[in-house]
């Protein structure tokens, strides 16, 4: 896969409601295994890979603290850390010292007119939590923490159903995040998938698509 493939198209991949009780190959498996072929691409949603780890937190076993709360307060209202539950994560998964040396940043950021310097501190783990609302329920109430070794789970996938797959963070204002791949991607191959996916073809809410298959070599 040196470049585009000029005739590459998208496939929404629709499945049943996936809770931890799944596993991510069996997942695949079973929706991607008639469609995908060798060449093609196949990418997960990472928030139901997230889910099947067991990493979708209710928010009653969630108590923010007093830094969590106070912080919270200073966050741009879309960024899932404002609020106070998920800020609260963030501390647990970066650590004290790293969310105040953010939270610093952030405050610098926003005096420069720089945005994104408080995940940028922060790391990647941080920026990967959701809030709740983003999915289907039971889960639109949970907190979804990033993926678990997305790149381990991508690798795993590929060996066991020898579909190169990806694990992404997308969102509807066309950003896209390769966050696990089964092989490491060139610059190339890095920009056709975000250019390929940056509409969104992902549905985690009732559309029940968190998975797609790009077919590289789709017919006119």
């Amino acid at each position: 896969m040196s470049h585009p493939w000029k005739n590459a198209k998208v496939l929404r991949i629709r499945t049943h409601l996936i809770t931890e009780n799944d596993d991510v190959v069996d997942v695949i498996r079973r929706y991607a295994g008639d469609i995908a072929e060798p060449g093609d691409l196949v990418g997960i949603s990472e928030s139901v890979v997230a889910i099947m780890q067991g990493r979708a937190i209710p928010p009653d076993r969630i108590n923010p603290g007093f830094l969590a709360r106070f912080l919270a307060r200073f966050a741009h209202p879309d960024a899932s850390v404002s609020a106070p539950r998920s800020m609260q994560m963030a501390i647990a998964e970066a650590g004290v010292a790293r969310i105040l040396m953010a939270a610093i940043a952030g405050f610098f950021g926003k005096v420069l007119g720089i945005r994104g310097l408080f995940f940028k501190v922060a790391g990647h783990k941080v920026a990967e939590i959701d809030d709740s609302g983003g999915t289907m329920p039971p889960y639109d109430r949970h907190i979804i923490l990033g993926p678990k070794d997305p790149d381990n789970v991508a690798r795993k996938v590929y060996r066991k159903t020898g579909f190169w797959t990806l694990i992404l963070d997308v969102n509807d204002k066309g950003c896209v995040d390769i966050l696990g791949s089964s092989f490491p991607l060139k610059p190339e191959q890095e920009r056709f998938v975000k250019e390929i996916l940056k509409s969104n073809p992902f549905g985690n809410d009732d559309q029940k698509t968190p998975l797609v298959v790009i077919k590289m070599n789709s017919p006119d």
